[in-house]
């Protein structure tokens, strides 16, 4: 999604370990701009300026304009970027130029609306099995978010992304058929079987003990019936 912020940007001359490290002591971290056909520029920007795009109800979806002093103004997005394993921080950032006039392949987050009849009249659950899916289309339409209503979802029921609402120049690019939430059944038949089993495994040796003991007493009673030696 395209949003009216521009973040400013100076142009760096060199590269390597020590630039970056005195980049960053300038409060700013190193990154670099490329695509639409243009030399790739390095360039230094504020790391508070990115994180708040980040963290911003668009993300990385968000298209934004990146003013390099005395060079160029462009719509860009953000496609990379590297942290401090540590402390958190970021250290790099990757920027692409993004062309407003062609489609763009995105990753757009799905939310559920609603609560699914199969869960409050049946004592189902819903599972939510996908939380994006994959879509191309112009720059100015990408949507911060599908919403998909579940409310009438009931036992063995769901979504697909077949259900999800397309409009403008958005096209899908996933499987239709890819299921974002169903409602499921909860197995509390498995318990009580489980229980019984080892009450089978105790019972078995009782049932053999007769069988032990008649073939004890015919072996007893052949014994009496053979002749006795003078």
């Amino acid at each position: 999604m395209r949003k009216d912020i521009t973040v400013a940007a100076q142009p760096r001359d060199s590269r390597g370990k020590n630039e970056a490290h005195r980049t960053r002591s300038r409060g700013l971290i190193p990154a670099v701009v490329y695509g639409a056909f243009k030399d790739p520029v390095p360039i230094a920007v504020s790391p508070r300026e990115i994180m708040q795009i980040i963290h911003s109800s668009s993300g990385y979806n968000t298209i934004f304009n990146l003013d390099i002093q005395d060079r160029e103004n462009t719509p860009v997005m953000l496609v990379d970027q590297q942290y401090d394993p540590v402390k958190g921080t970021l250290l790099h950032a990757d920027l692409k130029r993004i062309d407003l006039s062609k489609r763009i392949r995105v990753s757009i987050p799905i939310a559920t609306h609603g609560e699914p009849r199969g869960v409050k009249t049946q004592g189902g659950l819903l599972e939510i099995v996908t939380r994006g899916a994959e879509i191309e289309c112009l720059p100015d339409e990408i949507p911060e978010h599908f919403v998909i209503d579940v409310t009438e979802l009931m036992i063995g029921q769901s979504r697909r992304f077949s259900d999800l609402p397309m409009s403008g120049s958005m096209k899908l690019m996933s499987s239709p058929d890819t299921v974002v939430a169903h409602v499921v059944a909860l197995r509390a038949e498995a318990a009580p079987a489980a229980e019984a089993a080892p009450a089978a495994a105790e019972a078995a040796p009782d049932a053999a003990e007769p069988e032990v003991i008649k073939k004890g007493k015919k072996e007893e009673e052949a014994e009496e019936a053979k002749p006795k030696k003078k």
